[in-house]
């Protein structure tokens, strides 16, 4: 599409710079709004919908926690990841892991 600048007034110059800013702010959506009308209709060709394939749980169950705080026993941990100051401040203290275990 070509489009001759020149030929137009200034009013219609303005006009259209307002219709490229929205085209372009609503470019995102708009494609994503595309993408998930594809995205549903393929779904429904294999029997399913959209919302279905995207909430798939996990296939691995939760980790139980291993550990309790013996001061509040909401607070607990699974023995993965960082420890919880609870479980620091204990083992600073010298206690040991088995001390808390659930």
């Amino acid at each position: 599409m070509q489009l001759d600048l020149n030929s137009l007034d200034l009013n219609q110059l303005k006009k259209l710079r307002n219709n490229v800013d929205k085209a372009i702010e609503t470019y995102s959506q708009r494609a994503k709004e595309q993408a998930r009308k594809e995205l549903e209709m393929r779904a429904k060709e294999l029997g399913f919908t959209l919302d279905e394939l995207t909430q798939l749980k996990s296939k691995r169950p939760p980790v139980l926690a291993k550990y309790k705080n013996p001061y509040n026993s909401k607070e607990t941990w699974t023995g993965r990841g960082r420890k919880p100051k609870w479980v620091s401040n204990h083992l600073d203290d010298g206690g040991t892991l088995d001390d808390l275990a659930i």
